[in-house]
């Protein structure tokens, strides 16, 4: 049985504080950066739930994944923590990153070589729904990614003045 490598030890030791959060751990990359070592955290809001983290959410987390870090003593030395979503371009692999696009438009490249671009209205472990009710199997998405929509940030502004 081989040993867990410095970026699984990582995220063993960070996982429940980003957990505590509210958050789910994405990914955890660690490399060597001159005499340092960077620590490279992607977090994320549950599948369930839709819209982005905002900044105050990202600097709690990274508060919390720093005293983790520091705790466990696992990254030994100097280091550099960056905690970040996934941003937008991230390309959608897995069930739950299509269950995050929900109501938003993500552009499809299927196996058989068409386009599909159309919102997705929900999706599970094995498809995804789109409006108009076409349901596209996740095993028959070769790339996915969700399209920027300017003008829909635009609508939504514009719904929101006048609250709060």
């Amino acid at each position: 049985m081989t040993s867990p490598t410095k970026s699984e030890r990582v995220r063993d030791a960070i996982a429940p504080a980003v957990r505590a959060a509210g958050l789910f751990l994405e990914d955890v990359t660690v490399h060597p950066a001159g005499k340092r070592t960077l620590v490279r955290v992607t977090v994320d809001l549950e599948a369930d739930r839709t819209g982005s983290l905002d900044l105050d959410q990202l600097a709690e987390v990274s508060r919390a994944v720093g005293a983790a870090l520091d705790e466990s003593d696992v990254v030994r030395g100097e280091h550099v923590l960056e905690v970040s979503s996934p941003g937008t371009d991230r390309p959608l692999t897995e069930p739950r990153h299509f269950a995050r696009a929900r109501g938003r438009l993500v552009a499809f490249v299927l196996t058989d070589g068409s386009q599909l671009t159309a919102r997705v209205v929900a999706a599970d472990d094995e498809s995804v729904e789109v409006e108009g009710g076409r349901t596209i199997a996740l095993a028959d998405v070769a790339r996915a990614k969700v399209e920027v929509e300017l003008s829909r940030l635009d609508e939504l502004d514009d719904e929101t003045d006048g609250e709060g």
